[in-house]
């Protein structure tokens, strides 16, 4: 039974790392309003009005002192 959980898990790790992997890098062209044009360096498994998350980049706060 334990073999089993094991192999479950090395595979569901498996799977999930390799969504992160397949994760297009991509840079903005332009903004307007609420369109935004990406370029990204391989977008063959998009088309025309797929949903896509896009994650802004977080910048570095500084820490205030006294």
């Amino acid at each position: 039974m334990k073999k089993l959980v094991t192999a479950v898990m090395v595979v569901a790790f498996a799977l999930s790392s390799a969504g992160i992997a397949m994760a297009a890098k991509c840079t903005v062209d332009s903004v307007d309003g609420k369109k935004v044009t990406l370029t990204c360096d391989d977008a063959s498994g998009m088309k025309a009005g797929d949903a896509v998350d896009v994650k802004g980049k977080k910048g570095k706060k500084g820490l205030e002192g006294c």
